[in-house]
């Protein structure tokens, strides 16, 4: 029988959700962990969040600092809106008044004091506040001081020994500045978290984290994005399947077109929809459609917009008789603005999950996956990304609207992306010229729920929505843009005056 300390499955809080969720729950108490990245990727406010969550459970914390000092700490705490009076924060940084100071317990110097002595001042300091948790930053002073990977790793066991028999949750940070030691730190530590970013050639600098590994824990692994904002680190964890099944009431969404009804059929809650085509032919006007008569039937419906203004989006609607603002105000639509430049997929995600988590939203459109593209134009994984968005909204039972814009107006056009293989549904509208006049087609090439019409018919949007005309049986080649006429054109819609249409 073991008779040594059994040391408590239960976890304690991070402070930063995101990271908690990952961990299910949050770090393992009395263990050490580490947390790694180059400077700059948040180690520092990942330690201090850390300690201020278990202050507000009133467990005490000791940030003992190496490399900066006591009152560059407490300025970074004021750039996040932080009162650090409550922490006990332990400096060992070298100072001017230090300099000329024999107190070699309480100043570190790594030229001046052998690592044992530094080592006894951090344990005295331990013996006097009895923390629960403890932030040591950073390990890179420490591993110059030991002067070699034999004597650095024994010192480390010998802290991991001693914080876990006191009874510490500890977090040790590392800037990798010496990358043979890693994998020996690695395997000392319970756990590993690694922070990185990836420089940005235009807007705001990209944050990843990912948990390298985590004994005795089933943890989302992968990398998820991360900002470092006023108030900490926000971490958005990726969309999984497994954390994101839920049974939903199926059903189907009508539009209030009987011809529309007639061609496309209604779409099932669950399902996603692409609407394809060049600048203008409708295509939003198509999804707002949609989104207003979810909320006329009491249904919450969500606008992400990456190209127009929101009020732009109130005036075109309106022409048409699409109550969208008033929607808005009644809180049944929301229309958010998306920032180009300022946005990664994983925060697009976190935002989409939580309006539809918190709000029960059951439309979602983003206009336009062309937006989405540019504002992440250095992912690597960006396919992935969005098969994973895709994938969880159709769990949770959501009718998704993807606007997808071509290039060039006729003709030879082409998709900035093919994700048509992933949508459930496929709308192509285009333009087409008859009668000297410009005119608009639209077709269903792919529906893989319900019965729909395989014909291609004209279409002008006017008060009301979208007005549907006879199947252009007439003409060859309408989706390519230049239509052969084989026939009469009776059949052709009277064409109004002009409107701007989207």
């Amino acid at each position: 029988m073991n008779k040594g300390k059994i040391i408590s499955s239960e976890r304690v809080s991070t402070g930063i959700d995101g990271l908690d969720y990952i961990l299910k729950g949050g770090l393992p108490q009395n263990r050490l962990y580490l947390v790694e990245g180059n400077p700059g990727t948040g180690k520092t406010t990942m330690g201090l969040q850390f300690l201020l969550e278990g202050e507000r459970k009133g467990e005490k914390g000791l940030y003992i600092t190496l490399s900066e000092s006591k009152e560059e700490l407490v300025a970074v705490g004021h750039s996040h809106g932080w009162d650090l009076e409550s922490l006990t924060i332990h400096d060992l940084t070298v100072s001017g008044e230090s300099l000329t100071d024999d107190s070699r317990y309480t100043v570190f110097h790594p030229a001046e004091v052998e690592l044992d002595e530094t080592t006894r001042a951090v344990l005295d300091e331990v013996e006097r506040i009895k923390p629960k948790r403890v932030v040591f930053d950073s390990l890179s002073e420490m591993r110059m001081l030991a002067h070699n990977a034999l004597r650095f790793r024994r010192q480390i066991l010998a802290l991991k020994q001693y914080f876990m028999g006191k009874e510490c949750t500890v977090l040790m940070l590392d800037d990798r500045a010496a990358e043979a030691s890693d994998r020996e730190l690695e395997s000392i530590a319970h756990g590993v978290i690694r922070l990185e970013y990836v420089p940005s050639e235009y807007g705001k600098q990209r944050h990843h984290l990912r948990v390298v590994k985590m004994r005795g824990v089933k943890f989302q692994s992968g990398s998820h994005d991360f900002n470092i904002e006023t108030g900490g680190i926000m971490v958005f964890p990726r969309l999984t399947a497994e954390e994101n099944n839920k049974a939903f009431q199926p059903g189907i969404l009508s539009s209030e077109s009987s011809e529309l009804e007639e061609l496309l059929g209604g779409l099932d809650y669950g399902t996603s929809t692409i609407l394809i085509g060049p600048a203008g032919i409708g295509k939003s006007t198509m999804a707002m459609m949609y989104a207003c008569t979810a909320a006329k039937e009491g249904e919450r419906a969500a606008v992400y917009l990456f190209d127009e203004g929101i009020e732009t989006l109130y005036k075109r609607t309106a022409a048409i008789g699409l109550d969208v603002k008033g929607y808005v105000e009644n809180g049944l639509i929301t229309v958010r603005q998306i920032k180009l430049a300022e946005l990664t997929p994983g925060e697009l995600a976190y935002l989409i999950s939580q309006e539809v988590e918190k709000n029960e939203t059951r439309v979602v459109v983003i206009d336009s996956v062309n937006g989405y593209l540019m504002a992440t134009p250095q992912e690597r994984f960006l396919m992935m990304q969005f098969h994973e968005l895709l994938g969880y909204l159709n769990r949770r039972g959501i009718v998704s609207f993807l606007i997808v814009g071509q290039y060039g107006l006729v003709g030879a056009m082409q998709s900035p992306i093919d994700i048509s293989y992933m949508a459930d549904t496929v709308v192509l509208l285009r333009y087409f010229e008859a009668e000297g006049k410009v005119r608009q087609a639209i077709s269903v090439l792919k529906k893989r729920t319900g019965k729909h019409e395989r014909t291609i018919r004209e279409f002008r949007i006017d008060q009301g929505g979208i007005k549907l005309g006879e199947p252009l049986s007439d003409f060859r080649g309408v989706l390519s843009g230049i239509p052969v006429y084989q026939g009469k054109t009776d059949g052709l819609m009277e064409q109004g005056g002009n409107r701007e249409e989207r």
